[in-house]
């Protein structure tokens, strides 16, 4: 009996121990796994996800956190330095009241994601992505119905890159800013997508650059305020009211812009109030009401606005500058078949601007003089003192009998009676007769010249091919008639 019960007590003994070693075995590889990670993620799931706002709050200032496809509620706050790179495009869906993610630490990057659902209240400017911190990087995101898109908030040296932002469908007076900048320096502007807004502004945010961006279907397609140092290349405007306005700065410069059917209440393609220090350069200017309206520009003394290799085509009125604008220059620019070549807003004339630069003016394709060297450049000056268009600087109602009798008849009156000629608005001393080669630009496709040749060269194909066959068919008629005209006559008389 009693080596029994010891039996029994050995074993009990024997399988408590193996118990606890296969115990403490399954224990330890937990540990040191739960060791190994910086960063637990909570047990709290969201449509079979870890709850975002749980990962962000978890995480360590400086991760990088890796979020994958799902629909993620919002609103979301990151209020320190973290990476969040989307995969597949996780979608962040506000609730509609306030914004969608808010930002408010440096050094924050936000990358991938579709963000959408903020408030539509104008006074709170509720916003899909909205950051106060320095250094913030928002990069291929897409921003949907979305009273403001992106908006950085003393944030400066951020990036905004390859971004998609759509606005709500609201009245355009009702829409808020596809993409606001404010007291954000050093920001760049790249890339990026924007429709249906209401404008992208830059306030108070100078030495940034804005590049490679299609913007379109809203009011101002970039908006500049109290902001100097500003590089403007390589985008396009297309469709807004007004294409790009500069408001109140110093030193911009606008390289190789599409400014394309910009035909709002305002219609400019590019509008210059009090700027100074500006060069536009190799733009394609085409199909807007006014291709630039200036005004006070440049304010500064000592400085210029220069107007070098642009193409204004196609424009109801090229170049709509008030009287108050002088010391600009003008060179190498194409004026192509605008209905107004340049109009005095309010009357009064432009002679205080140089219309040629280093013995260069401009093509205007409405100038009557010649070129008897071959120098291309045309031996009268260009000049505008149409009596109907100076009617119209005063009087913009009367654009209504543009290209009518009317106007042709005012012009030829004053053609006939010297005394009812104006005096000239401006002259280009040195016309260029034919147009100079311009830079690419965005949007604007290269002319098809081979299949031009080749719809030319048939053209001609098919003309020969008719004369030939007239040639041919002459031959073989009878001659109807004889060749002497007495002849002729007794035939007739027959």
């Amino acid at each position: 009996m009693q080596t029994k019960a010891f039996n029994r007590a050995r074993t009990a003994t024997i399988l408590l121990l193996v118990s606890l070693f296969l115990s403490l075995g399954q224990t330890l590889p937990l540990q040191a796994q739960a060791d190994a990670t910086s960063t637990a993620l909570p047990e709290t799931t969201q449509c079979g996800h870890v709850s975002l706002q749980a990962m962000i709050d978890a995480a360590a200032p400086g991760d990088t956190l890796v979020i994958p496809a799902g629909t993620y509620h919002a609103p979301l706050l990151i209020d320190k330095p973290l990476t969040l790179e989307g995969q597949a495009w996780p979608v962040i869906q506000g609730d509609g009241s306030g914004d969608v993610i808010l930002i408010e630490a440096p050094d924050v990057t936000v990358r991938g994601f579709v963000v959408r659902g903020t408030g539509i209240s104008l006074d709170r400017e509720d916003a899909g992505i909205r950051s106060t911190g320095a250094n913030t990087v928002l990069e291929n995101n897409r921003v949907e119905d979305a009273l403001f898109g992106i908006y950085l908030q003393q944030a400066a040296d951020s990036v905004v890159r390859g971004n998609t932002i759509r606005g709500m469908d609201l009245p355009i007076s009702r829409r808020g800013d596809g993409l606001k900048v404010f007291y954000s320096p050093r920001t760049l502007i790249e890339a990026n997508v924007m429709r249906d807004t209401r404008d992208a502004i830059l306030w108070y945010s100078s030495y940034s650059i804005v590049r490679d961006n299609d913007f379109a279907n809203g009011r101002y397609g970039l908006h500049m305020m109290q902001s100097d140092h500003h590089l403007i290349e390589h985008n396009i405007f297309r469709d807004n009211s007004v294409g790009i306005y500069v408001m109140y700065g110093n030193v911009f410069e606008m390289r190789q812009n599409l400014l394309d059917s910009n035909r709002g209440p305002s219609g400019y393609g590019i509008g210059l109030k009090e700027a100074s220090d500006v060069l536009l350069e190799g733009n394609r200017i085409v199909n807007n009401r006014a291709g630039v309206y200036s005004d006070a520009s440049p304010l500064q003394p000592e400085t210029t606005v220069t107007y070098r290799n642009n193409l204004f085509a196609y424009n109801e009125i090229g170049l709509e500058l008030l009287a108050n604008t002088q010391r600009n220059r003008f060179q190498d620019n194409i004026m192509l078949d605008n209905g107004e070549q340049v109009n005095v807003a309010g009357g009064g004339d432009l002679m205080r601007n140089e219309w040629a630069v280093d013995g260069r003016g401009n093509y205007w394709s409405d100038y009557a003089g010649f070129d008897a060297n071959g120098d291309a450049i045309g031996d009268l000056p260009y000049t505008s003192k149409s009596l109907f268009d100076s009617l119209l600087g005063a009087r913009p109602e009367l654009r209504l009998f543009q290209l009518s009798p009317a106007s042709d008849a005012l012009d030829l009156a004053a053609k006939a009676f010297p005394l009812f000629a104006p005096q000239a608005r401006m002259s280009d001393p040195a016309p260029l007769t034919q147009p100079p080669a311009l830079p690419p630009a965005p949007g604007m496709e290269a002319p098809p010249v081979a299949a031009n040749l080749g719809v030319a060269l048939a053209m001609i194909l098919l003309a020969c091919g008719v004369l030939a066959a007239g040639l041919r068919l002459d031959r073989r008629l009878p001659r109807i008639l004889p060749r002497n005209s007495a002849a002729a006559t007794a035939t007739l008389s027959d």
